[in-house]
């Protein structure tokens, strides 16, 4: 059950990478945009955590990831010198 759970946080992550990379207009890869997508889905998460339960799939949980996705594709302009389209 761990394994699946898991399993399911990545896709939400995954999901929510894709659609922060469309919100930002981002110009860097779907796999880029992937990968910061599970990094904000922790990132948010591991925030809200400090207010809230956020353990089980919520469209508010999968609004959190997709916030700290935008915030990370943000900060990776910001460091990197990424462009808007």
């Amino acid at each position: 059950m761990v394994i699946l759970n898991i399993l399911l946080w990545l896709l939400i992550g995954a999901l929510a990478g894709w659609l922060a990379g469309i919100i930002m207009r981002s110009r860097g890869s779907l796999i880029r945009n992937i990968i910061l997508g599970i990094a904000g889905a922790l990132l948010g998460g591991w925030i809200v955590s400090f207010f809230a339960d956020v353990t089980k799939f919520s469209i508010i949980g999968f609004l959190v990831a997709v916030g700290g996705a935008c915030i990370l594709i943000f900060i990776f302009r910001l460091l990197f010198g990424g462009k808007r389209r």
